[in-house]
C-alpha cells in the first residue's frame, strides 16, 4: 500500500505485475486488528474505500457488483434456500443481499475479524442494513472450525466471501474445508466462493475446481463478472453443487423478484455463465458444468 504526495492510494501486485490506484481525499480510519491492518479512506470518485492489509476490499461505488453476483445467481439456482451460511463477508453486503430473499429463514455470517464488521457499521451503514434482521446471526469466530462442527445436511447454501487465499483465509481454499462444506450441505445444496481474476489467477481457479470435484461436488462451474477495484477489474466466483447439476436457474423467479438490483438480472446471470474458450480449456470441461 502506498499513499504518495499526490494523495493516491495504490495497490501494487508484484506477483502479477499490476497496480491499481484511487485518488484520496482523506484517511478516515486506520488500525491494526488482531488479524490485519484496516484502513478506510474517502476517495474523490469511488466514495468510501476499505483496505485490508494493503488490498482493496470494498468501495461505495462498485460493491453492488460483487455482492449481487456472490448471492443472487446461487439463490436463484437453488429452488428455495432456507438456511444460508456466509463465511467471511465482514462488510455485511453479502448478508444484506441474501436476506432480500423471502425463502431464507436463517443466515449465519461467520467472520473472524469483528473489527471489519464494526467499522463497516460505522463507515458503510448501507451495507449493514440487514444486520438487525431477526433471521441474521453474526458470529465472530473461525469459519473453518464452525463449518467442521456443523451438523450434516443442515445448510442449503454456503457463500465463501473471503479475502485472498493467504493468512487466515488460506484454509478456505483447501480440501478439508470443502469436505466439511459438502457434509453440511443438504442434497442439491450449493456452494459459491470468490475465486479471484480469471485473467490473473488462472492457477487458483483451476485448483479450486479440481479440489471441489475431489471433495465430491457433482457439478462445478465458474461465474464471471466485472469488479473495478480488484486486480484486472474482472472477477470470478465458483459455484459447486452437491448431488445435482448446475444446468439452469429459476429465470421466472429472477425476472419477477420483489426487490431491486443494480447489476444482477436474468441476462447478467446468463452472461456470467458464458465461459470464454481460454477458461474452458484451462478447466478442461467444455461445458463448464
Amino acid at each position: 500500500m502506498a499513499l504518495n504526495e499526490t494523495e493516491w492510494f495504490t495497490e501494487i501486485q508484484d506477483k502479477t505485475g499490476t497496480a491499481f490506484s484511487l485518488r484520496i481525499r482523506e484517511r478516515l480510519h486506520s488500525e491494526k486488528s488482531p488479524y490485519q491492518q484496516i484502513d478506510i479512506y474517502e476517495t474523490t470518485d469511488f466514495g468510501r474505500l476499505m483496505i485490508l492489509d494493503g488490498c482493496t476490499m470494498v468501495s461505495d461505488r462498485d460493491n453492488f457488483l460483487y455482492h449481487e453476483m456472490m448471492t443472487h445467481p446461487a439463490l436463484f439456482t437453488h429452488p428455495a434456500a432456507r438456511q444460508v451460511a456466509i463465511i467471511g463477508g465482514g462488510d455485511c453486503g453479502t448478508l444484506r443481499e441474501v436476506l432480500r430473499h423471502d425463502s431464507v429463514e436463517q443466515a449465519w455470517q461467520i467472520e473472524i475479524d469483528e473489527r471489519v464488521t464494526r467499522l463497516s457499521e460505522q463507515y458503510f451503514p448501507a451495507l449493514c442494513e440487514a444486520n438487525d434482521d431477526p433471521r441474521a446471526e453474526l458470529l465472530f469466530e473461525d469459519g473453518i472450525a464452525w463449518m467442521k462442527q456443523r451438523p450434516e445436511n443442515s445448510l442449503d447454501l454456503i457463500i465463501i466471501d473471503s479475502t485472498d487465499p493467504v493468512g487466515p483465509a488460506e484454509g478456505l481454499f483447501g480440501l478439508p474445508f470443502y469436505l466439511s462444506c459438502l457434509a453440511a450441505l443438504k442434497p442439491g445444496g450449493l456452494l459459491i466462493q470468490q475465486t479471484e481474476s480469471p485473467l490473473l489467477h488462472q492457477e487458483l481457479i483451476r485448483d479450486v475446481h479440481q479440489t471441489l470435484r475431489e471433495a465430491g461436488f457433482q457439478a462445478v462451474r465458474p461465474l464471471l463478472f466485472p469488479q473495478p477495484i480488484y486486480p484486472s477489474g474482472w472477477w470470478s466466483a465458483t459455484m459447486a453443487r452437491k448431488s445435482a447439476d448446475l444446468n439452469g436457474f429459476r429465470e421466472m423467479g429472477a425476472a419477477s423478484k420483489g426487490f431491486a438490483t443494480r447489476y444482477y438480472s436474468v441476462d447478467t446471470h446468463k452472461a456470467a455463465l458464458a465461459i470464454p474458450p481460454f477458461l474452458q480449456q484451462l478447466l478442461a470441461t467444455p461445458d463448464a458444468s
